[in-house]
């Protein structure tokens, strides 16, 4: 895919609901969490936690709808892809439920918080904003969250270049952070952004998994031998006396809420 059309793809036309069916296991295992000052942030002014229900879209295995329900957030993760839901890790607030951020089934103004991690870019903008403005109280509040590879330190400089290369410029790395269509939309209001540093911790095979989880790479072949050869020789270029590596990355939460 040349940079060009990288530019112009629009990302949930490049089959966001199944994209991710065999990436299930590894998503699991090396995708990463996300800094506790995040979920404060989102917190920070609603209702008691415990009077809280969330809607976390795209919730992916439920990384981030654990997070809220570990303070106390009842949850329901959305969730179109089957083998994401049944690879999810269970907690007694988190219930999944299959939908999508077009059509979340849920009923008119009856959800307090809706959260996207790392899965807004994934959606059709304007159906998702207007049904997110649709289900949320008028109290409620919106969080969009992208944990972003932060190109200012080395590894993950050198981890994003690998990445690149490997998936042909996927529109998904060039455009990861889509934020635009928030900021534009008519149906929120008071829109401001946060940022964080995060870093995740990884072994060689936690290298490997954390590419191995994202859907546009290579995963069988030469190109998934070239991808898993250069991600040895970065791991043995950086790796610390305790045979780790670490992933940097700079998470931004853009909160606003709807206008009524």
């Amino acid at each position: 895919m040349s940079q060009s059309n990288s530019e112009t793809t629009l990302l949930h036309t490049l089959n966001p609901l199944n994209r991710f069916s065999d990436k299930a296991e590894d998503y699991v295992k090396y995708r990463p969490s996300y800094p506790a000052a995040v979920i404060d942030i989102i917190l920070e002014g609603l209702d008691k936690n415990s009077q809280i229900v969330a809607a976390d879209i795209g919730a992916g295995t439920g990384i981030s709808s654990r997070l809220l329900a570990e303070r106390g957030v009842n949850v329901i993760a959305i969730e179109p892809n089957l083998a994401m839901r049944e690879a999810a890790q269970g907690h007694p607030l988190v219930e999944f439920r299959e939908g999508t951020a077009e059509f979340t089934k849920f009923g008119d103004k009856s959800i307090d918080l809706v959260t996207c991690f790392q899965a807004f870019h994934w959606f059709n903008p304007e159906p998702a904003l207007s049904e997110f403005h649709r289900i949320l109280k008028p109290s409620g509040r919106l969080a969009v969250v992208w944990n972003n590879r932060d190109k200012k330190d080395d590894l993950t400089a050198e981890y994003s270049r690998i990445v690149r290369e490997a998936s042909n410029n996927h529109p998904a790395e060039s455009r990861m952070q889509s934020v635009e269509p928030l900021l534009a939309t008519p149906n929120f209001i008071n829109i401001r952004e946060y940022t964080f540093t995060y870093r995740q911790q990884l072994d060689l095979t936690g290298l490997i998994g954390r590419a191995k989880s994202v859907s546009y790479l290579p995963s069988e072949g030469l190109a998934d031998k070239k991808l898993i050869d250069n991600f040895q020789e970065l791991y043995q270029r950086f790796c610390d006396e305790n045979g780790f590596v670490y992933l940097v990355y700079r998470t931004s939460v853009h909160l606003a809420e709807p206008i009524n």
